[in-house]
This record gives structure tokens, sequence and C-alpha cells, in this order.
């Protein structure tokens, strides 16, 4: 059974929503849903949760493999506001001093081959100033709030996990459509989700 793990019920939406004719489309943070196929999680936003729900997850439904989608702020220029991204390293960005970072990177399996793919730190706190702006666009490509939590608790458990996390803005830019390009990114979330499954599903054949 393969793990589907969301942040939030509107990043979700659209998945639910289709995903065998609505089946999961009552969720609310917090639920776990599944069919024969998949499993179906919204954890929530933050890294408290992230982690506390993800170990739940795993600890009672044993998933062959998890999957953290979901949105993201783009760090690094070129990659476009709209466009799916894999994250192939991810590390946790609120206990790194910024003159000698320590915590270690984690390596993750990319098994989209069409997807650009970069490091993505996660991270509760908002960067401030223009010296930790500058650090963490030298050293990441995106910034989320939920991915290392999910992928290291995957890791305590020795069950793959794969992060892809579509762009919703550049860092530090205003965007008067945020809530249009929100709403056009999570269809694309449900669309590359689609693709996905029928990926595993043909791997696994």
């Amino acid at each position: 059974m393969i793990g589907i793990v969301f942040a939030t019920r509107e990043e979700a939406h659209p998945f639910l929503t289709t995903y065998q004719r609505g089946r999961f489309e009552d969720m609310e943070e917090g639920d776990v849903l599944h069919d024969d196929d998949v499993l179906v999680s919204l954890i929530g936003t933050g890294k408290i949760k992230a982690t506390l729900r993800t170990e739940r997850l795993l600890q009672q439904h044993r998933p062959e493999r998890l999957l953290h989608v979901g949105t993201c702020t783009a760090l690094n220029e070129d990659l476009e506001v709209g466009a799916p991204v894999a994250a192939d390293q991810v590390f946790e960005g609120d206990r790194i001093e910024l003159a000698a970072p320590t915590y270690p990177r984690m390596p993750l399996e990319v098994p989209f081959k069409e997807l650009p793919t970069g490091t993505l730190v996660t991270q509760d706190h908002t960067v401030s100033g223009q010296e930790e702006r500058s650090y963490w666009q030298r050293i990441a490509d995106l910034s989320d709030m939920t991915g290392y939590a999910v992928a290291y608790v995957a890791a305590t458990h020795g069950v793959p996990c794969h992060v892809v996390k579509v762009v919703t803005g550049h860092f530090g830019d205003e965007n008067e459509d945020f809530r249009k390009t929100l709403n056009e990114a999570c269809k694309t979330l449900a669309a590359f989700l689609d693709e996905a499954l029928a990926q595993f599903v043909e791997e696994d054949a």
C-alpha cells in the first residue's frame, strides 16, 4: 500500500474530490483513510504535527512507501511557479546556526525522472533579514514546513519516502494572485498523483 501524505486539506482537496469518485472527500486534518491501494493522511502544518502524525500513521498502518506532496516556496529563481519539484535532499532549518551549520542533510530517492529536483529545507520560523535570506538561497532550492519531519520519521521506520512539492512563489516576492496560484498548484498536485500512482502500479505489477 502507498501512503499519500498531505499537510493541509486545501492542498489535498482536488485529489480527494477526484480519487475513486470522491470517496475520501470528507477528510479533515488528522484523518487517515485508505482503500486496498492507497492510504491518505492529512497531517497539518508544522514539524510537530508532521512528526507525531507520521509516526502514528506508520505504527498503525505500515505502508510500503510514503509519498509526501504539497506546496512550497522556491529559493532558487530557476524553479518555475506552478511546477512540481522532487526533493532529492532535505534538511531541518530551525536548529542550524548560520555561522556553522551541523544538522545533516538526508538524501531522498526520486523515482520521477521527468521532474526537476532540488534541496528542500524545512523550517517553522520566518526568515528575516537579507543575511539570512541570502544564506538559505545559497544552500537550498525549496522551503516548506513539513517535508523533513515526514522523511525523517519514515527513515526511522525503514519506509522509503518521496517528497514532491509544487512551487507557489519565490522567496521574498509578493503575489497579488496568490489564492489563484495556490488553487492551480493544488490541481497540479492532483494530476501528478494520478500519474505517480499509475507508475507505481505498473512497477509493482
